[in-house]
């Protein structure tokens, strides 16, 4: 006697014999595509009631109809999922499907699936693309459902089964207000925030996956005046701050079939340093690009890029790491001094743990550090604002950045405000 879930399946991929088959369009004939399945169906159950072996009568024949033409012409048990705005991320193992919903909490998909159903939901969501997955090309990254999400994807031989993250991005418009109303930020720290962007300053964003990394380099660009040019680069686009007209995002370009056609993150940064940039951004920084950052120094522009480490400190650290990745012939010392005197800011966030029943999910600004040159092999760092703890207020120390970095600052301002008042509060730029 078959289960529900394989019998599920057996009506699926007779209906898929069918329609193609058939040659129906899945994306243009829906209604052939529906009669198909409802004559598969009614196969079914004609060989149900007759006794075959491994067939039982469905209960309710109009829903078992229902879900596999959601799954021929949708995607599948997904599908209510991806119409949900609120769902951050979706996670795929096998036939295991959980979600984070808006609160932070994971869920589990109450509605059975198999990993053939799964892998094909993956593939129709890569169709729209210019990237694929088989195994030849078993890891994929790409922009999915009209470019509202991003798609990580492994399958075997690297993963034991289809292995997929579905990462939604925010349909909000992020910036250093609706941080603050969302507990992030404290209005100070938001409005000296501000006041960075307003130069050429380099800012490192730093914290675990989940933090909200993205969501602040997104708040920060927002606040960029409108003269500055702006070049953003990525491996898959997340960033959809408006820029100014001069400005512009970049995208880097996996291998095509033929193993040539790469444009990598490194190739990109070294192109936009010829570009007359007032900053780059690099959405996530995990190899050899980082060594092109050690350059902006030279061509007189700030930058922005985003990197997963535990605290601030880490973050200096992991930077220069991947920047020694590169493999070009210098020193950790010189990697270290170059992005002493090149970093002015390191920005940490941290997040709660993801449980299946909790409270609303935080993620926090922890602490602002300040970089300053340094005589010796390590950073020497300032912290400007600390936040003890998750739900702890986040707080001015008392310190500023080096005075000529406070200069440089208050010269962009146009000396209408002093850094002083917007870390006191005296003064909101917001």
């Amino acid at each position: 006697m078959t289960t529900r879930a394989s019998a599920y399946e057996h009506i699926r991929r007779r209906a898929l014999e069918r329609v193609e088959a058939d040659k129906l369009d899945p994306a243009l004939d829906a209604p052939g595509v529906a009669a198909a399945v409802a004559a598969v169906v009614e196969e079914y159950q004609a060989e149900a009631h007759q006794g075959a072996s491994g067939r039982r009568t469905l209960r309710d024949p109009g829903e078992m109809a229902r879900r596999v033409v959601r799954s021929i012409t949708g995607y599948g048990p997904l599908t209510d999922l991806f119409a949900r705005a609120e769902i951050e991320e979706i996670f795929i193992e096998g036939d295991r499907v959980t979600y984070i919903d808006g609160d932070g909490r994971l869920q589990s998909l109450s509605t059975p699936t198999t990993p053939e159903e799964t892998e094909q939901v993956v593939s129709r969501l890569l169709a729209a693309t210019d990237r694929h997955l088989d195994t030849s090309s078993p890891i994929v990254q790409a922009r999915v459902l009209d470019d509202s999400a991003r798609l990580t994807a492994v399958i075997p031989p690297v993963a034991d089964q289809i292995s997929a993250t579905i990462r939604r991005y925010a349909l909000r418009r992020e910036t250093l207000p609706f941080l603050v109303e969302r507990g992030s930020l404290s209005p100070q720290a938001a409005g000296f925030l501000w006041a960075v962007m307003q130069a050429a300053t380099s800012v490192l964003v730093s914290g675990p996956p989940g933090a909200g990394k993205t969501s602040l380099l997104a708040a920060m660009l927002d606040s960029s005046p409108p003269s500055h040019c702006v070049r953003c680069v990525e491996e898959v686009r997340e960033l959809h701050v408006a820029l100014s007209p001069h400005s512009s995002y970049y995208e880097a370009r996996p291998p095509g079939l033929d193993g040539r056609g790469e444009i990598s993150l490194r190739a990109l940064v070294k192109l936009v340093l010829a570009m007359r940039p007032d900053r780059i951004v690099v959405g996530e920084v995990r190899g050899a690009e980082a060594f092109e950052l050690t350059r902006a120094s030279n061509a007189g522009c700030g930058f922005c890029c985003t990197v997963h480490a535990n605290s601030a400190r880490d973050a200096l650290n992991a930077v220069v790491n991947a920047a020694l990745m590169a493999g070009e012939n210098v020193t950790e010392h010189v990697v270290r001094k170059v992005f002493a005197s090149t970093l002015d800011f390191v920005v940490h966030l941290d997040r709660d743990a993801i449980t299946l029943a909790g409270e609303t999910l935080r993620r926090q600004v922890m602490e602002v550090l300040a970089v300053s040159p340094s005589l010796t092999d390590d950073f020497t760092t300032e912290p400007i604002f600390v936040r003890e703890a998750l739900g702890k207020p986040l707080v001015w120390t008392g310190q500023l950045p080096a005075e000529s970095v406070t200069a440089r600052i208050e010269a962009a301002l146009g000396h209408r405000m002093s850094l002083r008042a917007v870390c006191d509060g005296t003064v909101s730029p917001l």
